[in-house]
C-alpha cells in the first residue's frame, strides 16, 4: 500500500553544508497497514516456524551447546554485512587467545558482538525492561576495545551521521538530526510496550531504528540485534534463536530497497513479506542446522563407542568438542580433567578416525578442530577468496 512521506524533512547544517534530515513519523504506520490475504498467509507461515524453531530448544540434549556456536556465527554474519572480514574459524581461534590472519580489529568487533548479545539476553532475563537504556548499554559492550570505541559508545550521538556519501550533501540517507533523537527513540521506545502483534512490532521496529541511526557507530549490528531481543523479552522465543543477518546478507539490496521506499512512499507491507519470508527461511534453516548437528553428534559417539578400551575417555573429549569445537590439548585437559597422555592418546585416535582434526602442523602450541561441526554450522559465514 502506498501511503505519504513517512515523516517529514528538516534542514540541518554539518561541515559547513545545510542538508535535509529525514524524522518519522512516529509507530504505528497511519493509514493502518493493509493485511492482504497473502501478507496473512506469510505471518501465519512465520509464525508457525518460529514455533519449530523454539520446540528445538526442547529437543535438543544440550541447547547451551548449540547456542554456543549459533550465537557466534551471528556475530560473524552481522559484522560481515558491515564489511569486517573475520571468519567463524577467525573468531574460535581468538577466543583460543590465538590471533588470526585477518585484521585484529575485525575479530575483536565480532567477539563484541557476542558479548553485546549475551549481555542483553541476561539483562532481559533478570527482569530488566527492553529500553532506551538496555539499547545503549548493549551498545557500550558492542563497542569495547573495537573500531568507533571512542565514537560516544553507549551514548546516543551528538552529532549528525549520514548514510553513504563522504559528506552529507552526497550522502544517501540523512538521519534526524540530534536534537530530535530523544524525541524520536523515546516514541520507538514506547511502541515496543504497546500490544502490537510481537513479529509485527519486531519487523516495524528494525526499520524504525535503522531509520533514526541513534548512534554514531554500530547501528546496523544492534538494530538486527533488537530483532531477537524483542522475540526473548516477550517469551515467543525461550532461547536467542533467531538471528536475520543471513538472509539480509544474502537479499542485501533488497533490504536497503525497501528501507527507502517506506520512508518515502511507506509501502510498509512490501518490507512486512520480506520480513516474513526472512523469518520463515532463517527459523527453517536454523531448526535443519540443528538437526544435522544432533545427528552429526550421535553418529559420531556412536563411532566412539566402538573405540572399547578408550571409549569412556574419548567420549568427554566428544562432549568438550561439541562446547568449543576449535580446543588446545591443554583447554581439553583442564575440561575433562583427564591425564595429558590420556588426552593425547585419545586425540590422535579421534584425529585417526577423522571425527577432530589438527589444523596447525605443528608439534607444539597444537589446535584441535571438529571440522565437521564447524562446517555445518559455516553455511553462509564462507568469506570472498
Amino acid at each position: 500500500m502506498k501511503r505519504k512521506l513517512q515523516g517529514h524533512y528538516i534542514a540541518t547544517s554539518r561541515v559547513g553544508e545545510e542538508v535535509q534530515a529525514f524524522v518519522p513519523a512516529p509507530l504505528p504506520p497511519f493509514p493502518a497497514l493493509e493485511w492482504s490475504a497473502r501478507l496473512h498467509e506469510k505471518f501465519d507461515k512465520a509464525l508457525l516456524a518460529l514455533g519449530r524453531l523454539d520446540s528445538v530448544s526442547v529437543l535438543l540434549p544440550d541447547t547451551s551447546l548449540f547456542l554456543y556456536m549459533y550465537v557466534r556465527k551471528e556475530a560473524v554474519l552481522s559484522s560481515m554485512i558491515e564489511g569486517t572480514q573475520s571468519s567463524l574459524s577467525d573468531l574460535l581461534l581468538y577466543e583460543l587467545e590465538h590471533q588470526p590472519g585477518v585484521p585484529l580489529d575485525d575479530v575483536i568487533e565480532v567477539s563484541n558482538y557476542v558479548a553485546a548479545l549475551n549481555y542483553g539476553i541476561d539483562r532481559l532475563n533478570e527482569g530488566f525492561p527492553l529500553s532506551l537504556r538496555l539499547f545503549k548499554e548493549i551498545h557500550g559492550v558492542l563497542m569495547s576495545g573495537g573500531r568507533g570505541g571512542n565514537c560516544d559508545s553507549g551514548q546516543f550521538r551528538r552529532t549528525q551521521n549520514w548514510i553513504g556519501g563522504t559528506r552529507p550533501g552526497t550522502a544517501a540517507f540523512v538521519p534526524p538530526p540530534p536534537e530530535l533523537l530523544q524525541e524520536c527513540m523515546g516514541k520507538l521506545e514506547l511502541f515496543l510496550h504497546d500490544r502490537t502483534p510481537v513479529l509485527l512490532k519486531a519487523a516495524l521496529a528494525h526499520v524504525q531504528f535503522e531509520t533514526i541511526h541513534p548512534f554514531l557507530y554500530d547501528n546496523g549490528r544492534l538494530g538486527r540485534l533488537i530483532i531477537t531481543l524483542i522475540l526473548c523479552s516477550e517469551k515467543v522465543l525461550k532461547e536467542p534463536m533467531l538471528y536475520l543477518s543471513l538472509y539480509f546478507k544474502t537479499h542485501r539490496q533488497r533490504y536497503y530497497k525497501l528501507l527507502n521506499e517506506i520512508r518515502l512512499t511507506g509501502d510498509w507491507e512490501k518490507w512486512l513479506e520480506y520480513f516474513a519470508d526472512a523469518v520463515i527461511d532463517t527459523a527453517t534453516q536454523a531448526v535443519d542446522t540443528a538437526q544435522k548437528l544432533m545427528k552429526l553428534s550421535s553418529v559420531d559417539g556412536e563411532r566412539i563407542n566402538r573405540l572399547k578400551r578408550i571409549s569412556g575417555s574419548a567420549s568427554l573429549i566428544h562432549k568438550a568438542a561439541l562446547e568449543r569445537p576449535m580446543a588446545t590439548p591443554k583447554w581439553i585437559q583442564e575440561k575433562t580433567q583427564l591425564s595429558q597422555a590420556t588426552v593425547n592418546s585419545c586425540l590422535r585416535e579421534l584425529q585417526r578416525i577423522g571425527i577432530l582434526k589438527e589444523v596447525t602442523g605443528q608439534k607444539r602450541n597444537r589446535i584441535y578442530s571438529y571440522t565437521e561441526y564447524i562446517r555445518i554450522l559455516n553455511r553462509g559465514t564462507e568469506l570472498p577468496d
